[in-house]
């Protein structure tokens, strides 16, 4: 039999609030379409990697058992910015929204500009550029 290595091609996220989560996500920079909505909700990032965004009560229609994390945040996820100006701006546009700063932009010590937010349902989410 021949084996071949699965594509790792989406994240799920579990989130409790979808309007609020598809907000935060497109503050972000995710374009979700504009009727996206509970109970599922899927965006196509750069490369053709999906982010689906999915309510608990949805989970739990397949997952019986299922339970949400307790004791911290569920995921990280980091994006990419085109130069050290954008995760400025990006912050800014996220947290001007109203959603949490977790970490103001800063140059990292390992030649990175960098910022954290967090969403809606306390997962951080990274802006980071190389530094010239």
């Amino acid at each position: 039999m021949t084996s071949t290595t699965p594509n790792l091609n989406a994240l799920s996220i579990v989130v409790d609030d979808m309007a609020e989560s598809l907000a935060f996500y497109r503050a972000c920079g995710l374009d979700f379409p504009e009727d996206a909505g509970a109970p599922h909700a899927e965006a196509v990032a750069a490369g053709g990697f999906r982010i689906l965004l999915d309510t608990a009560a949805s989970v739990a229609t397949f997952d019986p058992d299922w339970r949400p994390a307790t004791g911290g945040q569920r995921i990280s996820l980091a994006f990419e910015c085109s130069a050290p100006a954008e995760v400025d701006a990006r912050y800014e546009v996220v947290t001007a929204a109203g959603y949490a700063g977790h970490l103001a932009p800063f140059d990292a010590v390992w030649g990175q500009r960098y910022a954290t937010v967090t969403d809606p349902n306390g997962n951080t989410v990274d802006f980071y550029a190389a530094l010239p």
